[in-house]
């Protein structure tokens, strides 16, 4: 549903989010959380967690190709 750097820009914004509130059961690093984005459509969904907890992110193809501009194309 949502490119790499989206998911990671989203996963950065929930954390800076939790980290703004202060409460004290929060832990001292980096907060570990998991959000589930249900789309449109029963088949649409994202599943998004803390940067930290994913090491190497996995690509959809389709997701990343929706994040392009219009009149990109892989023509270089």
């Amino acid at each position: 549903m949502f490119s790499v750097r989206q998911k990671r820009e989203i996963a950065e914004a929930v954390q800076g989010i939790l980290k703004g509130t202060g409460h004290p059961e929060l832990p001292g690093g980096e907060v570990q959380f998991r959000l589930i984005v249900q789309g449109a459509e029963w088949w649409s969904w994202a599943d998004i967690r803390n940067n930290g907890a994913v090491a190497v992110p996995a690509a959809n193809p389709w997701n990343e190709r929706l994040e392009r501009a219009p009149g990109d194309d892989d023509a270089c």
